[in-house]
């Protein structure tokens, strides 16, 4: 929904009025920029309101969209908030410092200094641990919350193997996982796709001369899309038999094996698949 800006100041001119105390409306251009990203974020969460509401997708007045955004995004920093004490409790960093700091640390300061009223559209934390999905688009309480669902699906999926064997794997493939950067979910993934290809069983980390030699074989005969193919059916199943059909975990998964077969291919074209698997 697009609103001309004489629809929107007078909204800001009544935030700036609760900003003030109603002790005065003079505020400084920076801060009014900052009120107005605020409406216009509120506004904006209207598109994903909408889409379980058709009423709102006629247009409605701009005060009218602000308030109903404004609590949407309340409501959602609640949820976000309740997720995160969900997952907490059983939360597994794997030794890893980037992930432990950034949920254990960062997330909690996010919600304690995050203005919902006058500046939603902060993120306020740097999130400094990948994931394997991007979420630049987002700000403020969206982006977090996406981060947190995030998180919760990769634990989620590293759940199934016990922690020990998840350190092992990490620890093959990069010596100083402790401190790297890189999105330890995406390197076990990497070594479930590894089997899969093989169909060998994953409690077997260490593989063969042999198996790389057939793995070698495999991209050399097989096109990008039909890898692409082969490991989403794959995957589809391996989803159903180990988390219950997970619907979210699979879409979470599928959204990198493009980028997993690209990095794969380049591997067996250069013969350093054992550098990635």
């Amino acid at each position: 929904m697009d609103y001309e800006m004489e629809e929107l100041v007078p909204i800001v001119g009544k935030l700036a009025e609760k900003y003030t105390a109603h002790e005065s409306t003079s505020i400084t251009y920076e801060k009014a920029e900052q009120l107005m990203g605020a409406v216009l974020y509120c506004i904006h969460e209207l598109r994903e309101i909408s889409e379980n509401a058709p009423s709102l997708n006629e247009k409605i007045p701009a005060q009218r969209a602000y308030e109903i955004g404004a609590e949407y995004v309340k409501k959602k920093t609640e949820k976000a908030l309740d997720l995160y004490n969900r997952i907490l409790p059983e939360f597994c960093h794997y030794e890893n410092k980037c992930l432990h700091d950034t949920f254990v640390k960062g997330i909690p300061e996010f919600f304690k200094w995050y203005d919902i009223r006058f500046e939603p559209q902060n993120t306020i934390v740097s999130l400094d641990y990948p994931l394997m999905k991007d979420i630049s688009e987002y700000t403020g309480i969206d982006k977090i919350f996406e981060f947190i669902k995030s998180i919760g699906l990769e634990q989620k999926f590293l759940k199934l193997f016990p922690e020990g064997y998840v350190i092992n794997v990490l620890s093959k493939d990069n010596g100083n996982w402790k401190e790297s950067m890189d999105n330890i979910c995406e390197t076990v993934f990497i070594h479930v796709i590894g089997h899969i290809i093989l169909g060998k069983s994953l409690t077997v980390i260490e593989l063969e001369e042999d198996d790389y030699s057939y793995m070698q074989k495999v991209f050399e005969q097989t096109t990008l899309e039909e890898m692409k193919k082969q490991l989403a059916t794959a995957l589809d199943v391996f989803v159903k038999n180990y988390y219950e059909n997970d619907g979210e975990l699979l879409n979470y998964l599928s959204g990198a094996i493009g980028s997993i077969v690209v990095r794969l291919k380049n591997a067996a074209d250069n013969k350093v698949l054992a550098n990635i698997i």
